[in-house]
């Protein structure tokens, strides 16, 4: 049995020791007095024991089952408890306690009921009352607690929309440990009788206080203060719960006092049924999704279609001699829901009022936004929507130069002037990393020595990197924004729209910390902290203030935006995204650019299962995103642990971890890696709380240059053409693997299973290698892992792209479009006369986006000068995939006249103005 250390979390120990909890009692149950009884009973007897403070946060299947079973142990009763234990076991791994009543006692079993249950259709699934869990916070006795139970069961009617159970637990700690562990509780009820400290000492239950600000400081509250201040503690970790306060203090006061989550203050002992009634409201308000429900309600209506889409209502398919197979893959109700049509409950996507605008509004809520909107084309479109609205011509966009290409075509639609930033590069792994937050402020205070600081307009950052790397979002904008008070921050968020739904990765999404931004700007103690710091700076140079931490005016404008692709990271079918503003400016500023560019690249024929899987996704992040996070964190730290503490695959292969992915510069809590084998897990808030990059967990970045295949032959040779086992992205020597919400127990198994047998193919061909094919071999490996070509940081714009001065913005519209006639362009090849040019001093400039992959983003764009770096990368690229770039004809480049008459323009018009 695996020791408690090599768990990440405690749901995975109650797991594994519910397992072999069953185990055991049924190996005593067949020889009760075999070999080695004794060690067996001791096992058990241990388990319990481990089992026994676990089970205090759970209703199912409830201390008093439990006890129960214990008891039939200490009895002698094997055969009985390995029953109850057995059925328990089944219940929680099935989730069959959800939908029914499962009895635990064989005297009350008429058949084996867990046959039953697995062959339940989605349909019936569907059609049971929702479960979750209630913790009430009170110390009770035994008895005390008996009669709270059963007082809010009898209150439980037919007609009820949801069915829930009570679990009681007696101070704040405990309950803060019991909204962390439990993701079954949707809401608390918090009573006067709470005390503060539990008497749990189990350090893996106790790491759950951490999220909350730790023990200690949470131990200097005033008892009459425990109500209030633990409805705030749950606010800041399970913000999308609901909280109920029962005081006997004066209502009117505590109402008007800042309660969190909580939703109602009760006066003493109000009667339990308008708190029943009140936690259900709550739920409903959360389960709530008006836009699928009225395509439902739609898709059941007899209607008469005289309009677009013969494919409504399935008629051109039903009646179809040819394509019947289609309607048989999908079933009727897909095709039931495919309209065009904007009323009969339904709504316009681009002037909602309706169902749409309800659905936006709840989204806004969940995702802790100010204004949300849906896209049905992907984040690709969001990016441009978001850019085309905030950005005129000649503003000054400061962009992460690995960012999505949506990006740079955007730049080009809305013509800014470009500055692009440099992200640290990672060499050894043919990646980039992210941008320093001093690279940034050093571009804006050039930006601001050249007078140009008003022309600054949007810093454009992508949050998480492709391969995991996380901004600390706060702090950046925090030091911007000393710099530029008003400048705007789009963030995009396409992998990390799950991250809202686990607490250590809220803090760093873009509209927490917006919102969190806005409560601190408006607070006495910043307003001192800024008046502080301005008497220490002074006049202070570019060096001092590139080395302080900035804090911004108490006047600074807080202007967010995210854009998500809710469809990568969460419930929704393909290009489903969102855009989610926190903009206090937004009203009376960008609403109306915001629609013109929303309307512009938005289509007028938007798919409506996609707006409805959004609504439906909204719903699943508000009741269960916290559970399906927490299990896809867990997934990606086993295979994490798994493959790193494996003799086999270490040979062969390596788990980057954030020591390896983030230099120690940017790591201030001194974290390398989120697994030790001999000291355990590290506990991971200490570093997302400080330091100024971190690596997102659940992205797991595999070096395979050991194997001898570059990270394209082994994702699409070994792991896609012979196992089955699809990923994304593949740098020259490393696979990604990207857990989600779906992400199993068994899927992460699989693929162990799978390396494992590639690094056993490895070996047996090694061993029968001769020594000519060994030291190919050990060629490729080296190739692989050593000689690699340094990553090439963006040169520059050709200064008929430029503005005058010492900064480095430039116009990629002009270029752009400048390429769109031929007799501008010329074709030179990479190891022909580009080479020769740039060996004798030429400067020759990219027309055209040169996109490899992997990495997947521009390392050249129109208008900027080709380096010998970025020469010297491209020849020693060996994938098979760059858009731009055209073998049989080379490289697209601009003509030397074609620059000069363009320059020639750009001074004539500047002399002009």
């Amino acid at each position: 049995m695996e020791s408690m250390n090599d768990y990440y979390s405690a749901g995975q120990v109650r797991t594994d020791r519910w397992s072999a909890l069953r185990q055991g009692l049924e190996l005593l149950a067949r020889e009760p007095a075999g070999k080695h009884a004794k060690a067996k009973l001791a096992s058990v007897e241990k388990l319990f024991k481990v089992l026994e403070p676990i089970e205090r946060y759970w209703a199912f299947p409830g201390l008093s089952a439990f006890d129960s079973m214990r008891r039939q142990f200490e009895h002698g009763h094997y055969d009985d408890a390995a029953f109850s234990v057995r059925r328990a076991t089944r219940a929680m791994t099935s989730g069959a306690y959800r939908r029914r009543h499962v009895p635990l006692d064989r005297d009350n079993v008429e058949h084996d009921d867990h046959e039953d249950e697995a062959q339940l259709s989605l349909e019936a699934r569907a059609l049971t009352k929702p479960y979750f869990e209630v913790l009430v916070v009170d110390d009770l006795t035994e008895h005390q607690e008996r009669w709270v139970k059963q007082s809010m069961q009898s209150l439980r009617r037919t007609e009820d929309a949801f069915h829930y159970e009570t679990v009681v637990v007696p101070s704040v700690q405990d309950a803060l440990i019991a909204v962390l562990f439990n993701h079954n509780i949707q809401a608390i009820v918090v009573r006067p009788g709470l005390t503060m400290e539990t008497n749990i000492d189990l350090p893996i239950l106790k790491r759950y206080l951490n999220p909350a600000g730790g023990a200690e400081s949470i131990a200097e509250i005033a008892p009459e203060e425990y109500g209030p201040e633990l409805c705030r503690l749950i606010a800041r970790v399970r913000p999308e719960l609901d909280a109920y306060l029962v005081t006997d203090r004066s209502v009117e006061e505590i109402a008007g006092h800042d309660l969190g989550i909580c939703r109602r203050v009760f006066y003493n002992q109000e009667d339990f049924m308008e708190l029943h009634l009140n936690i259900l409201r709550g739920v409903q308000a959360r389960f709530k999704t008006p836009f699928f429900t009225a395509l439902k309600e739609y898709s059941r209506q007899p209607t008469g279609v005289f309009h677009a889409m013969p494919i409504s209502r399935g008629k051109s398919i039903s009646r179809s001699h040819w394509i019947q197979d289609m309607g048989a893959f999908y079933g009727p109700n897909i095709f039931m829901a495919e309209t065009s049509a904007t009323s009969g409950g339904l709504d316009s996507l681009l002037e909602p009022h309706g169902t749409i605008k309800e659905a936006q509004e709840l989204a806004a809520r969940a995702f802790g936004s100010k204004q949300t909107f849906f896209a049905t084309n992907g984040t690709s479109t969001c990016n441009k929507v978001v850019v085309q609205a905030l950005v005129r011509p000649g503003d000054i966009v400061l962009v992460d130069r690995d960012c999505h290409k949506s990006h740079h075509y955007g730049m080009v639609l809305a013509g800014a002037q470009v500055v692009y930033l440099d992200s640290y590069p990672l060499n050894e792994y043919s990646m980039y990393g992210a941008v320093p937050l001093k690279e940034i402020k050093h571009q804006l205070l050039k930006l601001k020595a050249e007078g140009k600081l008003d022309r600054v307009r949007m810093l454009l950052l992508t949050n998480c990197t492709f391969d995991g790397v996380v901004y600390n979002v706060e702090r950046v904008m925090e030091e911007c924004l000393a710099i530029k008070p008003d400048l705007v921050f789009l963030w995009d968020e396409a992998w990390f729209a799950f991250a809202r739904f686990g607490p250590t990765y809220r803090h760093r999404t873009a509209m927490n910390a917006a919102n969190t931004f806005r409560v601190r700007l408006k607070s006495d103690a910043h307003a001192k902290a800024y008046a502080a710091q301005q008497d220490v700076l002074g006049d202070a140079d570019d060096e001092t203030l590139l080395n302080t931490r900035l804090i911004p005016s108490p006047k600074a404008r807080v202007r967010v935006y995210a854009t998500q692709s809710t469809h990568k990271t969460l419930t929704s079918l393909r290009q489903g995204s969102m855009i989610h503003v926190n903009d206090q400016d937004f009203k009376g500023e960008v609403e109306q650019s915001f629609h013109e560019a929303y309307m512009t690249h938005t289509s007028t024929s938007p798919n409506y299962q996609i707006i409805a899987s959004l609504d439906v996704g909204r719903r699943q992040v508000e009741l269960e995103g916290y559970e399906f996070v927490q299990r896809q964190v867990e997934a990606a730290m086993s295979m994490r642990r798994a493959i790193s503490t494996h003799p086999l695959l270490q040979r062969y292969f390596k788990v980057l971890s954030a020591g390896d992915m983030i230099p120690e510069e940017f790591r201030e809590s001194g974290v390398t890696s989120y697994y030790d084998p001999e000291q355990g897990w590290t506990d991971i808030w200490d570093c997302w709380e400080k330091d100024e990059f971190v690596l997102d967990a659940t992205r797991v970045t595999l070096a395979v240059g050991g194997t001898g295949w570059d990270g394209d032959t082994f994702k699409t040779q070994i792991l896609m053409d012979k196992y089955g086992i699809q990923i994304n992205k593949t740098s020259r020597n490393t696979v990604l693997f990207m857990t989600n919400i779906g992400t199993t127990r068994s899927s992460v198994a699989y693929l162990i299973e799978v390396l494992v047998e590639i690094a056993k193919g490895l070996d047996e061909l090694l061993d029968d290698a001769s020594k000519m094919e060994r030291l190919a071999f050990d060629r490729r490996v080296k190739n692989l892992m050593q000689d690699l070509p340094p990553l090439p940081d963006f040169s520059r714009f050709d200064d008929a792209f430029r503005s005058p001065g010492e900064t480095t913005e430039g116009d990629i519209r002009s270029a752009f479009f400048l390429s769109y006639d031929e007799d501008n362009c010329d074709y030179m090849e990479l190891n022909g006369s580009l080479k020769e040019a740039l060996e004798q001093g030429q400067e020759v400039v990219s027309a055209s986006f040169i996109i490899p992959y992997p990495p997947g983003f521009p390392i050249l764009v129109p208008g900027q000068v080709i380096s010998s770096e970025i020469l010297a990368f491209m020849r020693a690229l060996d994938v098979n995939e760059i858009h731009g770039y055209r073998p049989e004809l080379g490289l697209r480049v601009f003509t030397a006249e074609a620059l000069a008459r363009h320059a020639g323009k750009i001074d004539q018009k500047t002399a002009a103005e």
